[in-house]
């Protein structure tokens, strides 16, 4: 009977959100602590996956960092992504504490990238998806846009020229680079 109850009870309780795992990574953080979620929370958020952190306030970025491939457990890549976009995103200063109530977070869990053929610029227009998030390389630089950004971007090609020019390459960059897709589940805080 008791085991029953136990199990019961476990089930009752809720489990965290992954944004929820964002914000107790940043809390603790001010409080010179490290946030360890519960075994149950650890176990749910196991798999080996990539995600990115936005913290934005009033709907403009704040700080935005996360990982490409998968190296760590969710939670692990949650909580070390918090803290970066928090605190080690160079656009930014890091985030104070008066700013921590302010801040809506929203955490993007990636796909595995998949590379994207092209022989031409215009073939490689037609086979990108507004839905995609996309990375560019090129001599061992790269940078990536979510999905997300083609709410401030919808043209494709200018999509390109801006993420050419955030890897620090040139504009025209995309038509001569490796591009890579993904998508992403997220969660975001209301």
């Amino acid at each position: 009977m008791q085991k029953l109850q136990r199990k019961n009870r476990r089930s009752i309780l809720k489990k965290m959100e992954i944004t929820e795992i964002a914000r107790k990574s940043l809390e603790k953080y001010f409080n010179n602590e490290k946030f360890m979620p519960n075994g149950e929370d650890r176990k749910k958020y196991y798999e080996k996956k990539a995600c990115f952190v936005t913290l934005t306030i009033n709907g403009t970025l704040r700080g935005c960092i996360g990982s490409l491939t998968a190296t760590k457990p969710l939670w692990q890549d949650i909580v070390d992504n918090s803290i970066n976009a928090a605190f080690n995103d160079y656009r930014f200063s890091p985030l104070t504490k008066n700013e921590l109530d302010k801040i809506k977070i929203e955490v993007s869990i990636l796909s595995q990238a998949i590379p994207l053929l092209f022989k031409t610029p215009s073939e490689l227009l037609r086979k990108i998806k507004k839905d995609y998030g996309l990375i560019i390389e090129k001599d061992g630089i790269n940078a990536t846009f979510l999905p997300q950004v083609w709410e401030q971007i919808k043209d494709k090609k200018i999509f390109l020229q801006e993420l050419s020019q955030k890897a620090g390459l040139k504009k025209d960059a995309w038509k001569t680079s490796k591009i890579y897709y993904y998508t992403v589940s997220f969660e975001k805080e209301k």
